[in-house]
């Protein structure tokens, strides 16, 4: 790979999910030297993910095999994987200083943002004591430890509802709590959810506590009312929405009120040289295959702007 820069790396990405690999496999493919920084596992939540219907090319497929495809096709088209974080960064003249979470200092003509979200947390007492002792916030790494047992997973929207699915193939119960009447899901996996035996829906509802000593044992839940219940379970996953990972953003005109990075049409943010693609972007929509469609711009333009440099 040709470095057509006097920087380490022509492009650095930070982030290997669907949004982060599919630029790295644009700007790979462009013969640039492209690394792509990731401190987790690559494929971002994809490998989180059980069943997947609605990715154009495959009637049904498995989140992590579909992670590992996009992972295998970047590294193919001669990106290289870096396991950290990116720590901070900063622009000189026409050069990115990039520090990463493992100590080192390393400088690219483009940086591309694909850092994606994390999951929101309910706040109540008990689930940072008992967090990996029954509260989680991934159903497919943990819901087989769960066989036969009664779960609870908090949530009203797509991925509460879709991972409370995947848990009925383990437990014996699974309460969907939601703190309002209706669900932000398209009514085909909504109809799937009431229709499975296995599902009880208890609506208009918070979570105010969760208890157990050294596990999950039960959960404390209001509803609109003011009418408390104990509801005995051994693990909850909530489910409640994600904020944007720009922690190490510095450039604050970059970010709007709830820190997703802003950016046009083709993923430019307003500094020069700085792309953005995926979840971590100001979207109305956030899905795999728009997070793909983020990754190709953002590759495909922050190849044009290396190759525009004076």
């Amino acid at each position: 790979m040709k470095n057509h820069t006097n920087t380490d790396h022509d492009i650095i990405i930070a982030g290997a999910g669907p949004a982060g690999l599919t630029a790295g496999i644009y700007a790979g493919r462009a013969g640039l030297n492209v690394l792509i920084l990731e401190k987790e596992a690559p494929g971002g939540k994809v490998i989180k993910t059980g069943e997947i219907e609605n990715y154009p090319g495959f009637t049904n497929i498995n989140g992590p095999d579909l992670a590992m495809n996009f992972y295998e096709q970047a590294m193919a088209m001669g990106a290289q994987l870096e396991y950290s974080g990116l720590k901070q960064f900063d622009k000189v003249d026409d050069i990115f200083k990039v520090s990463l979470e493992n100590g080192k200092e390393i400088t690219s003509k483009a940086l591309i943002i694909a850092t994606g979200t994390k999951e929101n947390l309910l706040g109540v007492p008990g689930e940072g004591d008992l967090y990996g002792k029954g509260v989680s916030y991934c159903a497919v790494c943990d819901g087989s430890f769960y066989k036969e047992m009664p779960v609870a997973v908090v949530g009203g929207g797509y991925s509460a509802v879709e991972e409370a699915i995947f848990l009925t193939r383990f437990a014996s119960k699974v309460y969907l709590i939601h703190r309002r009447e209706e669900f932000r899901v398209d009514n085909k996996t909504l109809d799937k959810a009431k229709s499975n035996p296995k599902i009880e829906f208890i609506l208009n509802t918070t979570v105010e506590k969760i208890n157990g000593s050294n596990k999950v044992e039960s959960v404390d839940i209001i509803n609109l009312n003011g009418e408390k219940t104990n509801l005995t379970v051994d693990a909850i996953f909530p489910f409640i929405g994600q904020y944007p990972i720009t922690e190490f953003i510095n450039h604050k005109d970059i970010l709007n009120d709830e820190r997703h990075i802003k950016a046009d049409e083709n993923m430019k943010t307003s500094v020069e040289g700085l792309f953005v693609a995926g979840d971590v972007r100001v979207t109305p929509f956030r899905q795999i295959a728009t997070a793909v469609s983020d990754g190709a711009l953002a590759g495909q333009n922050a190849v044009y702007y290396i190759e525009n440099l004076d």
